[in-house]
Order: C-alpha cells, then sequence, then structure tokens
C-alpha cells in the first residue's frame, strides 16, 4: 500500500514510529505537511497538489493517517476532506477529527449519546458567571478554552471568587471556554485508553506532578499501565464511536458515581502509550489499516 501521513512533524516520535511500522510490514510511506498542500475542486476529478522547492505534483494514495496538529485543524481537515471526495481511504474521516477538536460540540455528542462526563456549562455573550458556577457545584472548578490542547488553556479555579474573575476575563476576552466540575476524588490521575476500532488495545493512567492538576505528560505527569474495568472499556469505546472515529485516545477519570469521559482525542500521540504499556501500538495501526481499507473508502460514521 501507498500510505501518507498527514502531518507537519516529521519528526515527532509518533510519526517517526508510524514510519517505522508500515515500511516494516512492507509498504511505501510518506509524511505530507498540510500547508504544502492545494487543490483542484471538481467534481469530474478532484486532486490534491503538494508543492515544495519549487516543484509540484500531483498526491496518490491508498490509505492516510492524519495526524493534524490544533493549530491547522481548518485547513488540514480540508486537505483531508479533499482525498476523501476522491475515495481516499482515511482512518479517521475528516468530519470526526472536526467533531473532536470542537470541545463544545464533542460535550452535546457525548450528551446526546448518554455518556458519562463532568458537568459542563457553557455560555458567550450573557450575563451568567454565578448560574455557569453554580450549574458544576461550585468551585473548585475547570474553565477550559474551548480550542486546548495538551493541557494548555485549561484553568483551575479554587474559589468562587476566582472562578468569576476567570469567566469575566475570559467573556472581556472575547475567548470562548467550558466551565467544568473538577472531580475532587480523581487525585490529578485520569485514564488515556486508546481505541482501535472497537477495541481499546492499551491504557495508561497518567498523574500529574506535584503542585499540578493537569495529569497531561506535557505537562510533566507521568504514566503507568493500568487494568481497565468492563465498564470503562466499553465507555471508552462508545465515546470514540459517538465521534466516529477509529483512532482515538479517550481520556477518562474515576469518579464516585463512576467512570467519565474527560475528552475524546482524534489525534493521541504513541510515545507516552508505547513507553508505559510495551506494546507496539504503530504496528497495531498499521495492521488495521491493512484490513479496514479493503472494506472501501470511508463508511459514515457517527452523527453530529
Amino acid at each position: 500500500m501507498k500510505i501518507g501521513i498527514l502531518t507537519r512533524g516529521p519528526k515527532l516520535y509518533s510519526t517517526q514510529r508510524l514510519v517505522e511500522a508500515a515500511r516494516e510490514r512492507g509498504h511505501t510511506v510518506r509524511n505530507i505537511d498540510v500547508l504544502n498542500c492545494y487543490m483542484n475542486i471538481t467534481s469530474s476529478k478532484p486532486t490534491v497538489y503538494y508543492a515544495k522547492k519549487g516543484k509540484r505534483e500531483q498526491l496518490k494514495f491508498d490509505a492516510l493517517i492524519p495526524r493534524i496538529g490544533a493549530s491547522v485543524t481548518t485547513y488540514g481537515t480540508s486537505v483531508l476532506r479533499q482525498f476523501e471526495v476522491g475515495n481516499v481511504y482515511s482512518i479517521n474521516e475528516s468530519i470526526a477529527i472536526t467533531r473532536s477538536r470542537d470541545k463544545l460540540r464533542a460535550h452535546q455528542i457525548l450528551a446526546r449519546r448518554g455518556i458519562g462526563m463532568p458537568i459542563t456549562g457553557y455560555a458567550n455573550q450573557a450575563d451568567a458567571t454565578e448560574d455557569l458556577i453554580e450549574f458544576v457545584g461550585g468551585a473548585p472548578l475547570i474553565v477550559k478554552v474551548i480550542n486546548s490542547s495538551q493541557g494548555k488553556g485549561v484553568l483551575l479555579a479554587e474559589t468562587n471568587k476566582a472562578a468569576e474573575s476567570l469567566i469575566n476575563a475570559f467573556r472581556e476576552l472575547d475567548t470562548e471556554f467550558l466551565v467544568q466540575e473538577f472531580i475532587k476524588e480523581a487525585g490529578g490521575s485520569d485514564i488515556r485508553c486508546f481505541v482501535l476500532g472497537d477495541k481499546v488495545i492499551a491504557a495508561m493512567q497518567r498523574s500529574a506532578k506535584e503542585g499540578e492538576f493537569r495529569s497531561n505528560l506535557h505537562m510533566g505527569g507521568s504514566a503507568k499501565l493500568i487494568k481497565l474495568k468492563p465498564e470503562e472499556r466499553k465507555l471508552a469505546v462508545k465515546a470514540a464511536k459517538a465521534m466516529g472515529l477509529d483512532l482515538a485516545g479517550v481520556d477518562i477519570v474515576r469518579s464516585e458515581r463512576g467512570p467519565l469521559v474527560l475528552e475524546v482525542n482524534s489525534s493521541p500521540g504513541l510515545e507516552g502509550i508505547e513507553g508505559a504499556t510495551g506494546k507496539d501500538i504503530a504496528g497495531a495501526i498499521i495492521e488495521y489499516i491493512e484490513e479496514d481499507s479493503q472494506k472501501g473508502p470511508n463508511k459514515a460514521k457517527g452523527k453530529g
């Protein structure tokens, strides 16, 4: 197969592992910077071109692995969508990626599917600061920028007064945000479930470093192997499917009322999960693509 990886980070661990795994299984693989792509949008012959160092070429692939960074989501998914118009298989569809990247939309989809998650509030210009704080049970609470990633733009307000200040400051900056219940009993830990198809193929517990509430590895958190409960596996797969993702990192937290979904990530990193579990996640992804791509071009997955 000829596999394209849509990425702006060819030197990142995840990208390098996917290239390595694809080549080990006999495939031709190439990294493509989406910002160097441009499109000819026509119903008769939809095409994607690549321009680099003064050279132009038409891109043709049998399968795609989108590793589109949050900062280029709009253009990156447009490029992916053009490949989809030409019936090129992608492990994750463009619509599923945009669903998961929009935190408000993602929470609404999860809520529609009856998937447990922390209580979440949202408002735009309405003078609803007190109501938002009350919705989530008061401080401590989380204020989360809608387009945040890797723990950035996620803030903890330890008192109602601090929460009011944060909410009002974000509103004055015209920044979209969510207000979310803080799960105290989690103790600064969450669980990353790596979903591939209909299964959780690996899981790790991430714990925040001392003095930090965010467990993201990019924020200095640590990771270790963890055994999931059956209901946690089921919840992670259900959340990924709600987004329409075949490949996802589903972050859940253990609470007094059961497991809750924090986030569904369409481009989960491989370094932490492979290091914590010792599993060949990159190889599993390539093997899945080999099998799933034979079912034909992209399936309609999820709604919302």
